[in-house]
């Protein structure tokens, strides 16, 4: 019998800005003159993005009135990487919280039956840390046991739901609550290359919460998780890096992530789907971590996707951006919406992609 995803709550912080509004907060952090304006104000027109939300609000303001960054020339004083984790442990907890009482009120689940916590970011970390704190703050019982996923990037909530669907196998009664934050905008990174402005134009805060059981234990069935499938191309693993600095974490990111996974991602959905006994005719919709425009573009691309297939994808990024490795759960809450709209009993092929290069897939059915 299979795992069964039964519920997922998302949540941001209430900092939302317009694209255009961060585009005038990088060309100043940039200190850009006119040629290279332009040329990132294009890069931000074709991002499809619209909106992006995060725990800093000096991306709304003008210099002079930032309270994060420093307010001096090359926003110096610029924030430490331990004023950044201050931030962090100030502001994840609420926004898990938010995340869970959606995620868990949605379907009026008691919280005192969770067994199981799985808590994933790579953008923060302090003991005792978020699970504990979210032990205290649902009255969990103490005897819950905790699994920490950190620092694997976007593909992070793949590694999750994994552990949760092999706890649930393993334990039929097992609740599983799984709560993955993000807050990419604490490490924005000031030094004028492509790259960081790439990288720059794309990230963003979130929270997601998702509860799993097993087949058995439940009547409250959004997904079934099906099969999973893992691989590293290591020949790309320069394409994409994240490391501690003494100013935040330092993000590599280059404009040929695409081009690789475009190389790439045919034969991974392939074995996948092998090991899952499902042909790829018999996938209607798909769930795509939205890393970038981009991305989402050469997937259409190499599967022959219409709209109605990866649409939500391009919703997640355009209403909320790259938010590491929460996207891909607020993307799946999205086709959730849909696909109980339409009532639809679809198979569903999803992807993230990270560090390694790696290469994360999944089939799941809309139970």
């Amino acid at each position: 019998m299979n795992s069964i995803i039964s519920a997922i709550g998302t949540s941001n912080p209430v900092n939302k800005f317009r694209q255009e509004r961060i585009l005038r907060f990088m060309i100043d952090a940039h200190e850009l003159d006119d040629h290279n304006s332009r040329r990132l104000e294009k890069l931000y027109q074709v991002s499809g993005i619209d909106y992006r939300h995060s725990v800093i609000d000096d991306f709304g303001k003008e210099r002079g009135d930032y309270a994060f960054f420093g307010n001096e020339d090359g926003l110096m004083p610029f924030p430490t990487t331990s004023k950044r984790s201050d931030l962090y442990e100030n502001t994840a907890l609420n926004l898990c919280l938010r995340a869970i009482d959606k995620c868990l009120g949605s379907i009026s689940f008691n919280p005192q039956e969770i067994t199981h916590l799985i808590t994933v970011s790579c953008t923060g970390m302090y003991a005792p840390g978020l699970d504990i704190e979210i032990v205290e703050n649902l009255h969990l019982n103490p005897h819950v046991e905790r699994t920490c996923i950190n620092f694997m990037g976007c593909y992070g909530a793949f590694n999750a739901l994994k552990v949760a669907d092999y706890i649930c196998r393993a334990e039929p009664d097992a609740k599983v609550l799984i709560v993955d934050v993000e807050l990419c905008t604490l490490h924005f990174q000031k030094e004028n290359t492509l790259d960081n402005w790439l990288a720059n134009s794309l990230f963003a805060d979130g929270a997601s919460a998702v509860l799993v059981q097993h087949e058995d234990a439940t009547d409250v069935k959004l997904f079934r998780i099906k099969s999973f499938y893992t691989e590293v191309i290591t020949k790309a693993r320069n394409e994409m890096a994240w490391k501690i600095g003494d100013f935040g974490y330092e993000m590599q990111l280059t404009n040929q992530v695409a081009k690789q996974i475009k190389s790439g991602i045919r034969d991974v959905a392939d074995k996948l789907l092998k090991k899952a006994n499902v042909a790829f005719d018999d996938i209607g919709q798909f769930a795509i971590h939205p890393g970038g425009r981009r991305i989402l573009e050469v997937c259409d691309e190499v599967f022959g996707l219409s709209t109605d297939q990866n649409a939500h994808a391009y919703k997640v990024l355009r209403d909320f951006g790259n938010m590491s490795s929460a996207t891909v759960l607020f993307v799946l809450d999205e086709l959730g919406r849909k696909l109980k709209t339409e009532k639809r009993d679809q198979q569903i092929l999803s992807f993230a992609f990270g560090p390694g290069l790696t290469f994360e897939s999944m089939v799941l059915s809309y139970a």
